[in-house]
C-alpha cells in the first residue's frame, strides 16, 4: 500500500474539456489525486495563457505520471509542449487513445 495515493496530471486540447472531465471523474473515483488544466468561461488573453502553460508545467512536476487525453489521437502544440517536458523530467505519459 503506498503511502499516498498516485497523483496523475491530466493533459490534452482545451477542445476536448468534456473527455477530461470523464478522466479527471474516473481516475479520481478510483483513488487517485488528479491535476488537471485549468478552466475559463470566457476568452483568456495571451497574458493568462502564458501563466496557465507555465503554471500547467509545474503541475506536470507534481505528478507521478502524466495522462493526454487525446480522442482520435489528436495533440495540439502545447500538449506537445507538455509531453515534451514530461519526457525531459522522467515523468511517464500515457494516452487514452493510440497516437
Amino acid at each position: 500500500m503506498p503511502d499516498r495515493p498516485e497523483i496523475v496530471c491530466i493533459c490534452g486540447s482545451a477542445r476536448f474539456v468534456a473527455e477530461m472531465r470523464a478522466a479527471n471523474r474516473d481516475l479520481t473515483y478510483a483513488g487517485v489525486i488528479v491535476v488537471a488544466p485549468g478552466e475559463a468561461d470566457e476568452v483568456v488573453t495571451e497574458e493568462q495563457k502564458v501563466v496557465l502553460d507555465a503554471l500547467h508545467l509545474h503541475k506536470i512536476d507534481l505528478a507521478d505520471r502524466v495522462l493526454v487525453v487525446n480522442p482520435g489521437g489528436y495533440v495540439g502544440e502545447s500538449t506537445r509542449r507538455e509531453i515534451a517536458h514530461a519526457h525531459a523530467t522522467g515523468t511517464p505519459v500515457s494516452y487514452t487513445d493510440p497516437v
